[in-house]
């Protein structure tokens, strides 16, 4: 034992969550949700509803990363493609949108002994879309209807459904202790 570096028990204990709290262990923990496809609409948009708005969400693989500091943080972006159709009864305008949801997460230490991942849900404002129209009256439509806006809080709302999900809930909560007593050999 006296060829071993000690350190004192919170150094350790910053070490053990920056080994534990890694970039692709979160990401993959958002993972779960990649693949999926949402189905929004048709919904009315813009003046008296006159516009059927109705999207294919696909939500692409998540990428985090860490920053190191007081807390250890995490960006974790998350790709989106939507097909979108904007029916205006007589016309129809397809568009292809590629976006983004942006979260914060936080990797926290809770009494007893827990690693808890802690991830506030989006709000509109962290989903970011870009819209590609094929001619300027699909654009001026799309305008209108303020389609960007509402695919936004679609998005937000969904992604907070899954994080208010029980399993996801349970899913963020690492009891150590727990861990440790499973692990333990006694050799």
């Amino acid at each position: 034992m006296n060829t071993l570096d000690y350190i004192s028990y919170e150094e350790f204990g910053r070490k053990f969550f920056e080994a534990a709290v890694t970039e692709k262990r979160v990401a993959d923990a958002f993972a779960t949700i990649s693949g999926d496809e949402l189905q929004m609409g048709p919904m009315g948009q813009g003046p008296g509803g006159i516009a059927k708005v109705t999207a294919k969400v696909t939500i692409g693989q998540p990428q985090a990363t860490r920053t190191l500091g007081d807390e250890i943080t995490f960006a974790v972006r998350i790709p989106l493609a939507i097909d979108l159709l904007l029916d205006l009864r007589l016309d129809k305008q397809r568009f292809k949108v590629s976006g983004e949801i942006a979260l914060r997460a936080t990797a926290r230490a809770a009494v007893p002994l827990l690693l808890v991942i802690d991830v506030p849900k989006p709000r509109p404002h962290d989903i970011s879309v870009d819209v590609a129209s094929q001619s300027i009256r699909g654009e001026v439509l799309r305008i209108i209807a303020g389609v960007d806006g509402e695919i936004k809080r679609f998005i937000a709302r969904h992604v907070g459904q899954q994080i208010d999900d029980p399993r996801a809930q349970a899913a963020k909560i690492i009891d150590i202790a727990d861990q440790v007593a499973n692990a333990w050999t006694g050799v």
